[in-house]
């Protein structure tokens, strides 16, 4: 079910809020209860069957987490709980993610007679169970108590906002709200404003940048022009699609009392690649920082190498973490090339001036090339005729009909994707009233453009429900 969808719209979510706010407010187990079974229900809508699965990772992970805190610090036995808390979790994600690509990778290297399963990938499998592990090592890391009440343990892994695509939510950031939080009209009304921005990034923006992008990708024909605007398209098109799935997330938790971290700082105007990371997908990068770079070592390690070996094992996790391809491999591997080289000149050089933020920008544009192809030689050719290299000429029609049809599209893209809104916020609270209403007001119209834009069934994909 997606957010931008009109059941979710126009039915869960009212039907949820209702049932949370009017007969249940002040029943904090009820309503914790309730919105377990809201979420539980939310994911079954699309995926019946594979809520099991989700409902053995729940269950799994609060039996780990009560024997993680029977443990002593640093003792044998808990290093073994954390041992196996990693190795059933990385089973589901292997079994449900990897396996098929792994057996179809040795049948195709050693000729062997293997039978590749086709198996359903169940949605946001890698979101709750990353979730999931982190309740066990916050636990484990002293950082929050176990939770005695399996419910509660499940609302945190399968709460509907953050679910299925993110943010990453890390157990001891809302270990305390989930069972004492306090709902205000302030926290309600700024959720409700949240979710229109996200929502109409996620319609107007990405959703449209999306047809461009996916007219690029697909074509067998491909001038520089056209592969150009293709890829900038589609540099937009993951931004706005994934920051307002989150800003929707973000929103629809402060809706309920829930307060999740950021997961996105305007990440195309970082000056580094470094800075970058900082700014975009934040809950993954620190996830992988506090679970597996600081565990190895992080760059307090000795030895060069072994900093290298550290920062190596970060991002081919990373990429791995995206996907069953061997090009979300090569892009894990590729972002590991240039922190290791911004590292060797000068760290994250995050003190250059603005101006460098294009230099960075390119890279990370030609990193989602390799991202959003589908395959190895796809993303060569792509890259390739980029360059003028196999290219269908310097232009061509396909360009022309795409600039002139979305040139205003692109204006906004670029225009939103920098602190702008940010700059409006400020204004808008030296005005008072009249500036809140202003904004209230926009808010209102941007809704509506993109209601309709739902209603006669637009293009309406999420990338990251692959993942």
């Amino acid at each position: 079910m997606l957010f931008s969808s009109p059941v979710f719209l126009f039915v869960f979510l009212p039907l949820v809020l209702a049932g949370y706010y009017l007969p249940l407010r002040r029943h904090r187990c009820l309503q914790n209860l309730f919105l377990l079974l809201a979420s539980l229900a939310f994911y079954a809508w699309g995926e019946p069957w594979f809520v099991l699965v989700m409902l053995g990772s729940i269950l799994a992970n609060y039996a780990f987490g009560l024997w993680m805190e029977k443990t002593a610090p640093a003792s044998p036995a808990r290093r073994a709980v954390t041992i196996l808390t990693a190795a059933f979790n990385l089973a589901i994600l292997f079994v449900f993610k990897y396996f098929a690509f792994t057996l179809a990778n040795l049948k195709a290297a050693f000729h062997l007679p293997l039978a590749v399963p086709q198996i359903a990938l169940p949605i946001g499998i890698s979101f709750f169970t990353f979730q999931a592990m982190s309740y066990v090592l916050d636990i484990g890391r002293g950082r929050a108590p176990a939770q005695k009440n399996p419910l509660w343990v499940g609302l945190y892994i399968s709460f509907f906002p953050q679910l299925i695509a993110g943010p990453i939510v890390k157990y001891e950031t809302v270990a305390a709200e989930i069972a004492s939080r306090r709902e205000t009209w302030a926290d309600f009304s700024s959720g409700l404003c949240r979710f229109a921005v996200g929502f109409s990034k996620k319609v107007l923006l990405a959703n449209t940048l999306a047809v461009v992008a996916d007219s690029a990708f697909g074509s067998a024909r491909l001038s520089v022009g056209f592969a150009w605007l293709g890829s900038l398209a589609y540099t937009f098109q993951i931004y706005f699609d994934f920051s307002g799935y989150s800003d929707m997330a973000i929103g629809l938790g402060r809706m309920f009392g829930f307060h999740f971290l950021e997961n996105f700082d305007h990440p195309y105007v970082a000056r580094s690649i470094t800075e970058f990371w900082r700014r975009w997908h934040i809950s993954l990068s620190t996830w992988f920082r506090d679970y597996v770079y600081f565990p190895l070592g992080g760059r307090r390690s000795p030895s060069r190498a072994r900093r290298a070996f550290n920062l190596f094992a970060v991002w081919l996790l990373t990429g791995v973490w995206h996907g069953a391809n061997w090009t979300f491999l090569l892009w894990g591997l590729y972002y590991f090339a240039l922190l290791a080289v911004e590292r060797a000149f000068g760290g994250d050089l995050k003190h250059r001036p603005r101006r460098y933020f294009l230099p960075t920008f390119l890279l990370v544009n030609f990193g989602w090339v390799l991202f959003r192809a589908e395959s190895l030689p796809a993303a060569a050719r792509f890259l390739r005729a980029m360059f003028g290299f196999g290219a269908d000429g310097l232009w061509g029609a396909a360009a022309s009909t795409a600039l002139r049809d979305n040139r205003m599209l692109f204006a906004a893209a670029v225009l939103f994707s920098a602190p702008v809104a940010d700059w409006l916020g400020k204004r808008r609270e030296t005005q008072g009233k009249a500036g809140a209403a202003a904004y209230v007001a926009g808010l209102i119209a941007l809704s509506l453009l993109a209601f309709s834009y739902i209603a006669k069934g637009a293009y309406n994909p999420f990338i990251y429900f692959n993942f």
